[in-house]
């Protein structure tokens, strides 16, 4: 086999000139972009971690927010129920102190009436007592004097309690 020199050597100094050539015009431009690149593609992935950091910060705040929201709801429950019990106990209270104004007022009424009842009966009593002594009186009584004392009498003194 037989080796040509000159074209060896003539592809080495082609090889060596587009070497040359590409380093100084290509791979510079090139090697810029790729950094620039490299440099975004850092940033980016910079800008994803603050971002993924502000969320995590978010996330944990909105939690905060939401754990304080139950507590405030709770609060606010238990609040109402300690209104409702004190309402209610204001309420029963009311009730039964209405419902002892109403006993007495109704024992009163009660004894008012008792009493109207039993001064008419002492007195319807009262009536029928002389009406029957008088009627008794009058069979029983002669033309006697002292008997006819006595009973006018005994009706001055009926009459004068009636």
């Amino acid at each position: 086999m037989h080796l040509n020199w000159t074209s060896i050597v003539f592809t080495v100094i082609a090889f060596l000139i587009l070497y040359w050539l590409l380093t100084r015009y290509a791979f510079g431009p090139l090697f810029s972009v790729m950094e620039k690149r490299r440099e975004l593609v850092l940033k980016q992935m910079s800008e994803a971690a603050q971002t993924r950091e502000q969320a995590a910060a978010y996330v944990e705040e909105q939690k905060q927010a939401l754990q304080q929201a139950r507590k405030e709801a709770y609060d606010i429950i238990e609040q109402s129920k300690q209104t409702g019990n004190k309402q209610a106990e204001q309420i029963i209270i009311q009730a039964k102190d209405e419902a002892v104004r109403l006993k007495d007022e109704a024992v009163r009424e009660i004894t008012s009436e008792r009493n109207k009842a039993v001064a008419e009966l002492r007195s319807e009593v009262g009536k029928a007592s002389v009406q029957i002594a008088s009627k008794l009186i009058q069979k029983e009584i002669k033309e006697d004097q002292v008997q006819g004392e006595l009973v006018n009498q005994y009706l001055k003194e009926v009459g004068g309690k009636a």
